[in-house]
């Protein structure tokens, strides 16, 4: 599965992400702060360092998902390069 940014819904996507963190959060409430969640066919995993994405995963860094972004702007949606 290919997707293209302009063919997404970012809001799902959000969605999708806090989804998982909460869940994270909510069985591990003592756990170690993560740095953001993959994505891959709607089911998400929290990642505690930056991951190595397989071609149909997605990186949402934490700061996207709280709502908290840098004034750098160097938090953004991650894709796999395509092979």
């Amino acid at each position: 599965m290919n997707l293209r940014l302009d063919r997404i819904n970012s809001q799902q996507v959000v969605l999708l992400a806090r989804r998982a963190l909460f869940s994270y959060m909510e069985h591990c409430p003592g756990g170690p702060e993560p740095c953001g969640v993959v994505l891959q066919a709607e089911r998400g995993r929290v990642v505690l360092e930056m991951p190595v994405l397989l071609p149909d995963e997605q990186f949402i860094p934490i700061e996207l998902i709280r709502g908290r972004l840098t004034r750098g702007g160097g938090s953004r949606l991650r894709w796999a390069r395509p092979s």
